[in-house]
């Protein structure tokens, strides 16, 4: 079974998934192994791999002792295209199609797709809509494109439409890493209502109440990080998990 086939399974039979997002660069290397370890135990379906911005070389490093202390997948979340390894288990293969800058609709893609076919990656097409969260988030400047209205449902349906009829496998709807604003259960919902895409949902999720809105309107999988970077982290994923399954 592929990673993509195990995710997609886990989310039918838990009611859906929970991810959270490891930063290499906003986690103490060691402090890594017990938080991954904790992490699986109090019910975490999947560890993604990345950020916008990695300032130093602990990339690679992170996803090998992420590997050594769990058995759930480690999946690359690139912020560029050096974010590629063969020591982890998938990558989300994105294309930022809520902007209309070409090095992410496909330039990027290009150059990374002879690596991973080489290395024998997994790579799980992922349409990646960044949602207006109420400030400039590191995704949107880095990428330098102009993130959805939140108050155009309309707009991100059309988006989505585009995604399933070009084949993407996964929609992710990113409001972005410390967003004043998650995306909006309405736009979630509309695009649940026309779209059989699995929804990753991720940006400015600050509570366990938040994540289930989510999951009730629709989305399949809930990413957390920014949230997490604080010493009560472990309690919290757990608060998290139980909110996110078996609804």
């Amino acid at each position: 079974m592929s990673i993509y086939e195990s995710l997609l399974a886990t989310s039918k039979s838990k009611g859906a998934g929970y991810f959270v997002l490891v930063d290499p660069d906003k986690i103490a290397s060691d402090k890594l192994p017990s938080f991954i370890e904790q992490a699986t135990e109090a019910g975490v379906d999947a560890f993604l791999i990345g950020g916008s911005l990695i300032v130093d070389d602990s990339f690679e490093q992170c996803i090998k002792t992420i590997k050594q202390h769990t058995k759930v997948p480690a999946v690359i979340f690139p912020g560029g295209v050096m974010q590629i390894s063969p020591s982890a288990d998938a990558i989300l293969f994105l294309s930022i199609i809520s902007g209309r800058n070409p090095q992410h609709l496909i330039g990027d893609q290009v150059l990374a797709a002879p690596i991973i076919k080489r290395i024998g990656l997994e790579a799980i097409s992922t349409a990646y809509m960044l949602v207006e969260s109420g400030r400039t988030t590191s995704a949107e400047f880095m990428s330098n494109t102009q993130p959805l209205p939140r108050h155009k449902t309309d707009i991100a349906v059309a988006h989505a439409m585009a995604a399933e009829i070009l084949g993407f496998k996964m929609i992710y709807l990113e409001a972005g890493s410390g967003a004043e604003q998650s995306v909006p259960e309405e736009m979630i919902g509309g695009i649940t209502k026309y779209c059989s895409v699995p929804l990753i949902v991720g940006g400015g999720l600050r509570t366990p109440d938040d994540a289930r809105k989510k999951i009730q309107a629709g989305a399949k999988f809930i990413v957390t990080g920014t949230v997490l970077e604080k010493d009560n982290s472990i309690s919290l994923v757990k608060e998290f998990a139980s909110a996110i399954h078996n609804l």
